[in-house]
């Protein structure tokens, strides 16, 4: 039944979450609320950095791809834990800066990044932009004239591959509305553009095949392709590239069926790919970047949910609902994604009953689960939802009105609240 290393069952058979008592944490935070765990999040931090280490040597680096869980307390862990940050907004890049995060260490991303944006990512000392595309270039071209400095930059190619993932969380084929084609040429002339821009210093090239890949063959496959372009690129240009970044997308547990590769041996097959290529290609080892984002975060999360109303319709199934929904969770209606729900109060039960968990959203769509087996419920009963801690917070909304979660943060015996519950007077702070 579970499927992180931070859950358990205590002796009034409550589920816990890092030693916590799940069906206290509801009662002290109020429902629907984020719980996340930094134990998991600072050792799955470590293992991504270990196995780092242990595979290149020192040449390289994990940052964090924090669109999947961002506020300044994870950006204040992820410096604590030496790895950088992949940041994709001006949003993203002002909050780290406002945890004191040290932007050298920051990796601009975005496939439509504005001028401002640029220009802010510039001023703020972003380590890297990861150019996208041939305008953009053009924009960090006039940027870096108008503000006579030296941008570092790494180009994001499409190493056309089709990985086995949701087509909408695939981002390496040749169609994806991310990176430069090969076919046509436009990656190639990005690059040369770069290397002769005299304020635009061209650092390396950069890949994303997808996200929740559970295939290690698929990240071993684009390490290849991107040593072959390093190759290409030296042929045609005589620069040896410096940088490999071979992006994210690895997969982890949503339920008991998901069977994730350990995280090291995805660093050490896809290591040994990269070795042995740039060997053939007689090639220098480049510096290699990854980034993980879901892999660190989504495990080290729960939500809790207030049981509601409970609806049964003979014959068809039974409605579930809690005081959440797609506000606080839209990957079900936009991925149909798969969880884990347990009645907290119940977790010593068996897991017998068959429910559709439906959201509080005035929305016919608005499912946490469908056809799902948890411990029967009954109205006022909490519910866990497992694995919630990446793409939850940070894709939430204020549809219908409804305030956004606390996010509160367990750390041993310690609990803090990192990003606070709104309230409804928030909901208007903008309105004229």
């Amino acid at each position: 039944m579970f499927i992180s290393d931070s859950l358990g069952v205590n002796e009034s058979g409550h589920l816990t979450f890092g030693n916590h008592d799940t069906v206290e944490l509801a009662g002290k935070y109020k429902t629907p609320v984020y719980i996340m765990d930094e134990v998991l999040i600072r050792k799955n931090c470590r293992n991504f950095v270990t196995s780092m280490n242990e595979n290149y040597g020192g040449n390289g680096r994990v940052i964090y791809a924090s669109k999947a869980f961002s506020c300044k307390a994870m950006y204040k862990i992820i410096n604590e834990e030496n790895m950088g940050i992949d940041v994709v907004s001006g949003g993203e890049i002002y909050t780290a800066l406002k945890a004191g995060f040290p932007m050298e260490k920051a990796y601009f991303h975005g496939s439509n990044k504005s001028y401002d944006e640029l220009v802010f990512a510039v001023n703020s000392g972003v380590g890297r932009i990861m150019v996208d595309n041939l305008y953009e270039l053009e924009l960090l071209k006039q940027i870096s004239e108008e503000l006579d400095t030296v941008v570092n930059v790494i180009v994001r190619v499409k190493p056309g591959i089709e990985a086995e993932t949701h087509s909408f969380i695939m981002t390496g084929q040749t169609d994806s509305k991310f990176g430069l084609d090969l076919d046509t040429g436009d990656a190639m002339k990005a690059i040369k553009t770069a290397l002769d821009a005299e304020k635009i210093s061209f650092k390396g090239i950069h890949c994303h095949i997808g996200s929740q890949i559970f295939a290690v063959e698929s990240f071993m496959h684009a390490a290849k392709v991107m040593v072959g372009i390093m190759k290409d690129i030296k042929d045609e240009t005589g620069y040896e590239v410096e940088e490999l970044d071979i992006g994210g997308g690895f997969g982890i547990r949503y339920a008991e069926e998901h069977k994730p590769a350990p995280f090291n041996e995805y660093m050490k097959k896809v290591s040994v790919v990269i070795k042995e290529e740039c060997e053939k290609a007689g090639l220098k080892t480049p510096f290699v970047i990854i980034e993980p984002g879901r892999s660190i975060v989504a495990e080290a999360g729960i939500t809790l949910y207030t049981v509601g109303a409970i609806k049964t319709i003979p014959d068809v199934r039974t409605y579930v609902s809690v005081d959440g929904g797609m506000c606080d969770n839209p990957r079900y209606i936009l991925y149909q994604s798969k969880y884990t729900a347990i009645i907290a109060n119940k977790a010593n039960e068996k897991a017998d009953f068959l429910a559709t968990i439906a959201g509080k959203c005035c929305e016919s769509g608005d499912m946490i689960q469908e056809h799902t087996y948890i411990q029967k419920p009954e109205s006022g009963d909490i519910m866990a939802v497992l694995s919630t801690g990446a793409y939850n917070y940070s894709m939430s909304s204020n549809y219908n009105r409804n305030p956004r979660p606390a996010v509160v943060m367990l750390n041993g015996d310690e609990e803090r609240i990192v990003v606070k519950a709104e309230t409804y007077e928030d909901l208007i702070r903008n309105d004229m």
